[in-house]
């Protein structure tokens, strides 16, 4: 006589050659399919009310702990391998959907955040302002409100994380020509609203302003491009005494964060000079590592209007010199003829701030303090 035994689920009689024991319990094979599944990680039969998965990916409780975990937002079970975490909280894993949606809900943007360009004005030569402030937290609430005002109609400005900071974050623009930043880009009252938000940028020490120009406003091809991009160097190199004091920095910042290259005697020389890794890199005066951009990386950080527009306005005015001119042109360039051929009707923030620096031909005018 064949040795039965009682189903613990179904209360039937099966032979034991047609029960299958789970956790010390005889089930039959159809009470085995309802009632139990096999884990995917290790392949332990467990019981449906045990499993720490889901349906798709049934797991006991030890693989799951050690190998999954739960989408604090959507729930979703995801491996430890695929989960993600807004602001380094590791207490609330996410999933790559929830994590991206976290991230597009932010103000503040990853360091490494490089969205398409979109480019405002008519011109050939595009501006684009990278503008650190600090001292007021690394906020997404206060970053949020600048980008309401930066881009209540179209999307002029993105807010970033900097390493650099103590307590902030950058202010990015997308391209603009130098007359859409003085007329259309809401800059006065940006700075303004930072202001009043607790944070400095000259003050801090910490920040600076950045303005990188298209290769392309340069020349139609690399050998005009790096023909104009020479001259810039060598006036750098040659009229660095007045540049420093312009840029409101000092000679141990600028050794950090924005180095010279070295003077020589032609404009070329201090390009293949550059070109082979002289200098600082990327944390040079004028950064060349950037593709389709050249990087004007001297000047402080600044909340006061009308210095950054003035210094919008000396970068301009340089790289108009640099297209116009020859090598020995722009050789021959004295500091006095070079201020002296700024356009006042389009350029007046800069005659004025060149007036406060002690920079121009005239008579200095009162300074107004920084912000």
């Amino acid at each position: 006589m064949k040795e039965t035994f009682v189903c613990a689920c179904c209360g039937e009689t099966y032979p034991i050659s047609e029960l299958h024991m789970v956790e010390d319990q005889a089930l039959c094979e159809s009470c085995m399919n309802e009632e139990t599944v096999i884990c995917s990680c290790c392949g332990e039969i467990i019981r449906r009310e045990d499993n720490a998965g889901n349906e798709d990916t049934p797991l006991c409780q030890d693989c799951y702990d050690r190998h999954y975990t739960t989408c604090s937002d959507c729930g979703r079970l995801i491996s430890c391998s695929d989960s993600y975490y807004a602001d380094d909280n590791e207490d609330d894993p996410l999933c790559y959907d929830c994590y991206q949606r976290c991230r597009s809900h932010r103000a503040i943007h990853d360091y490494y955040y490089k969205p398409e360009p979109i480019f405002y004005g008519t011109g050939s030569r595009y501006l684009g302002v990278e503008l650190e402030i600090d001292e007021g937290g690394e906020s997404h609430e206060n970053a949020g409100q600048i980008l309401r005002l930066a881009n209540s109609g179209d999307e002029l400005v993105y807010c970033k994380h900097d390493g650099s900071l103590n307590e902030g974050f950058e202010i990015v623009t997308h391209p603009m020509t130098l007359d859409f930043h003085c007329s259309q880009m809401p800059w006065e009252s940006l700075v303004q609203k930072a202001v009043a938000m607790g944070y400095t940028s000259h003050q801090a020490r910490t920040c600076g302003l950045h303005v990188h120009v298209n290769r392309t406003s340069f020349g139609a091809d690399e050998e005009q491009q790096d023909s104009c991009i020479a001259r810039v160097l060598y006036f750098f190199e040659r009229h660095w005494a007045e540049l420093l004091k312009f840029s409101r920095r000092t000679e141990a910042q600028l050794q950090q964060w924005a180095a010279r290259y070295g003077y020589k005697d032609q404009p070329r020389e201090i390009l293949e000079h550059a070109k082979k890794g002289y200098g600082g890199g990327r944390y040079s005066c004028v950064n060349l590592q950037n593709r389709d951009t050249v990087e004007f990386r001297m000047f402080r950080g600044t909340l006061r209007y009308s210095t950054l527009i003035a210094t919008l306005q000396l970068v301009d005015h340089l790289c108009n010199l640099s297209v116009a001119m020859t090598d020995e042109e722009i050789k021959a360039l004295s500091w006095t003829s070079f201020v002296s051929g700024i356009d006042g009707d389009t350029h007046l923030q800069l005659i004025a701030y060149l007036k406060e620096r002690r920079l121009y031909t005239n008579e200095p005018v009162a300074m107004t303090e920084e912000v």
